[in-house]
């Protein structure tokens, strides 16, 4: 009874912010598009890059579990070897949840410009076209893969009430090396706190994470 009651009450500040949620959209649209134009160079340097290190397409494309639950497809420059997921079970262990964290710093499917893409952050700048679609914030709780989502305990599953974001407090508190139940817990701070104001500090906070390379791998 206590998680339903913690589910209603972020559900009723969720809409009590329904103005500020407005206007965060608006800037998802301008910024995606303004950031799609200028990196559009980047992009093609990147593409020809990662296909002149391995073989496969440029542009990864998986399955992730959004807002209120639903699936969309992420956009991601590719930083492994083309069929990664099969060469590698993930290790999740339904009874400790919790402690489960997605990526490894030492992964010998990750490619030469795979490894510098991860550690610059540019194999995330194709989100900006989930960003301008739609199924995507530029700041919120990054969106987890279906397997992971299927063991969530209620309290997790609140990180679903808001579209997940290309980075978000618990990127700038940690980045990929932290443990899901951190996570959920920035997440949620996140949800509660929300503030157009709080997603322009995070995106300044993501910027100067990113320079100095802090987590990434």
């Amino acid at each position: 009874m206590e998680n339903n009651t913690i589910q209603i009450d972020l559900d009723k500040h969720i809409k009590s912010k329904r103005f500020q949620f407005v206007i965060k959209r608006i800037m998802d649209i301008i910024l995606s598009f303004i950031g799609i134009i200028i990196l559009s160079p980047i992009y093609l340097i990147l593409i020809i890059l990662i296909k002149l290190d391995s073989k496969g397409p440029a542009i990864f494309k998986q399955v992730r579990v959004g807002k209120d639950g639903k699936n969309f497809i992420i956009y991601k420059f590719r930083t492994m070897v083309v069929n990664a997921e099969k060469k590698r079970e993930l290790e999740i262990d339904p009874n400790d949840i919790g402690n489960f964290v997605f990526q490894s710093k030492e992964d010998n499917r990750v490619t030469k410009v795979g490894s510098f893409l991860r550690k610059s952050s540019l194999d995330e700048i194709p989100q900006l076209f989930n960003v301008f679609i739609g199924n995507m914030s530029l700041v919120g709780p990054r969106p987890e893969i279906p397997d992971v989502v299927k063991y969530y305990p209620p309290e997790y599953r609140q990180r679903l009430l808001v579209t997940p974001g290309i980075t978000g407090l618990a990127q700038v508190s940690g980045r990929g090396e932290i443990e899901l139940q951190k996570t959920i817990h920035y997440d949620l701070v996140y949800i509660k706190q929300f503030s157009v104001l709080l997603d322009i500090k995070i995106l300044f906070k993501t910027v100067f994470s990113v320079f100095k390379k802090e987590g990434a791998f």
